[in-house]
């Protein structure tokens, strides 16, 4: 059951990513120029997002994925591109329209579904795989755990994702960033989490429904940090 920080936490993403920083994300996610500290952030992502895809099967012909929180739609592409029925979901109504736009020019061997709405009210019932991406660095940890629970209980493979791994300079930022009252210009906060005790809490919950942790690895580009886990049947 989402709790009510789920879904204050979800508008916040929703007004912040569909008009304060539709423009810049746009630009991110492309081949634009950008300057240094994006730069980063590119990189970054760009490695992240070929991690993930490198523990999806290099063949996902019949297979039905959900991108949960697809932004513009390039780990969504690469997947079809494998053949795979994509699900790709984003609050943002304008990232879905560039990530339609996009996917548009790039020939692919299965399907892309983009659709606006909830990561998990306006998903499909059972999938093979589920990615999220960056998705939910910005939630604390017992809704991180709602949400993947939910993922893996209509999941009949893999479930990866990524949270934001506590580190001393990184609770810091979080912390101090707490006691700044709130903008609607500002980006909604990424909460960090300790990724042993994230794994080791999941491994309480989930092992009911037949997953099992597995592999896991941290990226960091400059001002981009993030930890990708798999969770497996």
């Amino acid at each position: 059951m989402r709790t009510p920080t789920y879904f204050e936490r979800r508008n916040e993403l929703t007004t912040y990513f569909d008009k304060t920083a539709a423009a810049a994300w746009k630009a991110l996610t492309s081949t634009d120029p950008v300057g240094r500290v994006r730069a980063t952030v590119r990189a970054g992502r760009d490695r992240m997002r070929s991690t993930l895809l490198d523990w999806l099967p290099e063949d996902l012909s019949g297979q039905i994925l959900l991108d949960a929180g697809c932004g513009t739609g390039a780990l969504a592409i690469e997947a079809a591109r494998r053949g795979a029925d994509v699900v790709a979901i984003d609050v943002a109504a304008n990232l879905i329209e560039v990530a339609r736009e996009r996917a548009v020019a790039i020939p692919l061997a299965g399907t892309i579904e983009f659709r606006v709405g909830d990561m998990l009210g306006d998903a499909p019932a059972i999938v093979d795989h589920v990615v999220a991406m960056d998705s939910l660095i910005h939630y604390n940890a017992d809704d991180v755990l709602d949400v993947v629970g939910d993922f893996c209980r209509r999941t009949t493979g893999s479930v990866l994702f990524t949270s934001a791994p506590w580190t001393p300079p990184l609770a810091l930022m979080h912390f101090t960033g707490r006691l700044i009252p709130h903008r609607h210009h500002r980006a909604p906060a990424i909460v960090p989490i300790r990724t042993d005790r994230l794994i080791s809490r999941l491994e309480d919950e989930l092992t009911a429904v037949g997953f099992r942790s597995g592999r896991t690895e941290r990226v960091k580009s400059g001002f981009y940090f993030s930890q990708a886990i798999e969770l497996t049947k």
